[in-house]
């Protein structure tokens, strides 16, 4: 009686032993599977993963494991395995955060969840210039930008020709995704720019015997001319009153644009025959396309010019930025002279 009763207390302990394993082996299978899962894992080595077109999960994991943004790549490839990310890689720029789970970051990865890009831009004088200034902010690169712009059969699509497109990129804040097609880039800064054009501001433009297109090129004008936005609609006036009266505008911003030299200061009489669509001082009407991207402001002001009759203007000798007005040659002489001295006294000559 007293073998069994010790082979019976023999086997209790046995069978306690073994389900003390099994639940230690299940505690352990539940932390390795929550850590895995759940457990911090993104490090603080970059603020950003950034998911190229095309890639595959090779490529990302790759990256992952090469600018260590996991502490545990091993545990990221099991979850990313476990919850089928491979066959849902979806480019973009991704925001980390340090101690992210491998769940919470296939998640984000997975659903394309991505931060928006805020793109802000003025005043770029080229669209080359534009265009590696955008190739820093999205993933398309500037020569893939350029490409577009300078297809015919692309911009007339939407009724620009290759020197007028870059009118449609007007000065603003924008949101975009950082994989934007250089295709849906486009779109998205002509949307904004077809939401400007109102019927009213079409209107405007056509009782200036202007297209829209025509009013952005004398808008880059009046934008390289005035320094100060106060004097834009007395400036687009003036440029009008030539128009009307089939003058040349010979606006000297045109020249330099022409030349391709944005260090002169100083329009000497030898720059104004260069021969090109651009220089003012040789062919009459507007350039082409603008010598620069027009300020909303700038466009603003041709809609709502200055009446006057001003046909000539130059430079203060001040050198306050602000123009001096005439509507006769002989007072624009005057002006021109004062302003002529101004430039020899500070010894600028070009």
């Amino acid at each position: 009686m007293t073998e069994q009763k010790a082979k019976s207390g023999l086997l209790k302990k046995f069978i306690i032993a073994l389900v003390l394993v099994i639940i230690v082996g299940l505690g352990f299978t539940a932390a390795n599977y929550y850590f895995k899962y759940f457990g911090p894992n993104v490090t603080d080595k970059q603020e950003y993963l950034y998911i190229p077109t095309g890639a595959k999960y090779e490529d990302v994991f790759k990256t992952i494991r090469e600018q260590d943004l996991v502490k545990d790549s091993v545990s990221f490839n099991w979850a990313a395995t476990n919850m089928n990310y491979k066959t849902r890689v979806k480019p973009g720029k991704y925001r980390l955060h340090a101690g992210m789970s491998n769940r919470k970051l296939i998640n984000m990865l997975a659903s394309g969840t991505q931060e928006p890009v805020k793109l802000e831009f003025h005043g770029l004088r080229m669209k080359e210039q534009f265009a590696g200034f955008v190739s820093k902010k999205i993933e398309p690169d500037s020569l893939s930008i350029i490409r577009l712009l300078d297809s015919a059969s692309y911009v007339a699509q939407y009724g620009f020709t290759t020197d007028n497109v870059y009118v449609v990129f007007m000065p603003n804040s924008y949101q975009l995704y950082w994989n934007t097609s250089p295709d849906k880039f486009f779109k998205k800064m002509y949307a904004n720019y077809e939401k400007f054009w109102t019927p009213e501001r079409k209107q405007q433009a056509a009782s200036l015997n202007l297209s829209i297109q025509e009013v952005s090129i004398l808008a880059s004008i009046v934008d390289a001319e005035a320094l100060h936005d106060d004097e834009m609609p007395a400036v687009a006036g003036l440029y009008l009153n030539r128009l009307k009266k089939g003058m040349k505008l010979e606006a000297d911003p045109t020249v330099i644009f022409a030349l391709n030299d944005f260090t002169i200061k100083r329009v000497l009489t030898r720059y104004l025959s260069y021969n090109s669509p651009y220089n003012t001082y040789l062919n009459k009407g507007l350039p082409p396309g603008p010598i620069m991207m027009p300020s909303v402001n700038a466009v603003k002001a041709v809609l709502n010019y200055q009446k006057s009759d001003y046909i000539y203007m130059c430079a203060k000798a001040d050198f306050s930025g602000y123009h001096a007005f005439a509507n006769n040659v002989a007072d624009h002489l005057v002006n021109a002279h004062k302003f002529q001295q101004a430039l020899n006294e500070r010894n600028i000559k070009r």
